[in-house]
């Protein structure tokens, strides 16, 4: 059985905790108890590069954050590795398309963890967002 807890929070966390659970039509508890459950998986080490270029991202405004958190892999780098995918599935990769492919998927796994992380800072900034925030800006 759950043993209860009294915590007295900072006022700028227990307006996080609220404008959370606003959003998400979920109690206050909820939002902490899922929080705090999520602190403690632990998430896999990256590369020094990437945990720095990670932790660079703290520092900068909230309109460069959205910018990075809108970023989208460029339309012909998408093409190409739908191409080198599906070559893949049929088992007619050379090993020089392999190479490009793998290059192609990391660095759309880079993209990727960059707009999480701005996400997560723009939301512990008070923004609260929907899938369509993130969208480019642009047509």
């Amino acid at each position: 059985m759950a043993e209860p807890i009294t915590l007295t929070l900072p006022d700028d966390i227990s307006d996080w905790a609220r404008q959370i659970a606003e959003t998400t039509s979920r109690s206050v508890e909820q939002v902490v108890i899922e929080h705090l459950k999520n602190l403690s998986v632990p998430l896999p080490e990256l590369p020094p590069d990437e945990q720095a270029e990670l932790d660079a991202l703290h520092q900068l405004s909230d309109d460069a954050l959205w910018t990075i958190a809108r970023e989208q892999v460029p339309d012909e780098a998408q093409t190409r590795a739908q191409q080198l995918m599906e070559k893949n599935s049929r088992g007619e990769i050379a090993d020089m398309e392999a190479a490009e492919l793998a290059e192609l998927v990391r660095r759309a796994d880079r993209v990727m963890l960059r707009k999480a992380e701005a996400a997560a800072i723009l939301q512990k900034r008070g923004y609260a967002f929907s899938q369509e925030d993130f969208r480019p800006q642009y047509g």
